[in-house]
C-alpha cells in the first residue's frame, strides 16, 4: 500500500509538471515533467517514510549492560554507591562525618 502511495505521489508530480508547462514546446514539457517527478519522489518518500533511517533500540546503542553510566545501572547500585556516580565517589573519611580526618582524637 505504501508503495503504491509513493507511486502516486510520482506520478501527481508529473502531472503537475505537465499542466505547468501546458502551452510550451515538448522540451520544456519534459524538463518539467522531470523536476514534479523529482519533487513527487521526495514529497512520497517522506510521506510514505520509504528509505528512512531505521531505528535503533536502546538496547542496540548500549548492548553491554552493567558498565555503570545508564540510568538504570545508577538506580540499580545507588545505595551500594550511595549516589554517587561510578568513578566519583569520595574516599571514605568523607563519607563518614564522625571522623575528623585528623588523629587528634587519640590523644
Amino acid at each position: 500500500m505504501r508503495k503504491l502511495l509513493f507511486i502516486g505521489f510520482i506520478a501527481l508530480g508529473a502531472l503537475v509538471g505537465l499542466f505547468s508547462a501546458a502551452m510550451d514546446g515538448w522540451g520544456t514539457r519534459v524538463v518539467m515533467i522531470g523536476i514534479g517527478m523529482l519533487f513527487g519522489t521526495a514529497i512520497g518518500g517522506a510521506l510514505t517514510r520509504i528509505g528512512g533511517r531505521a531505528r535503533t533500540s536502546k538496547q542496540d546503542v548500549d548492548p553491554i549492560p552493567g558498565m555503570g553510566v545508564t540510568s538504570e545501572d545508577l538506580a540499580a547500585n545507588y545505595w551500594r554507591d550511595k549516589g554517587h556516580p561510578p568513578f566519583m565517589k569520595p574516599s571514605e573519611g568523607d563519607l563518614n562525618p564522625n571522623k575528623s580526618g585528623t588523629h587528634d582524637d587519640l590523644v
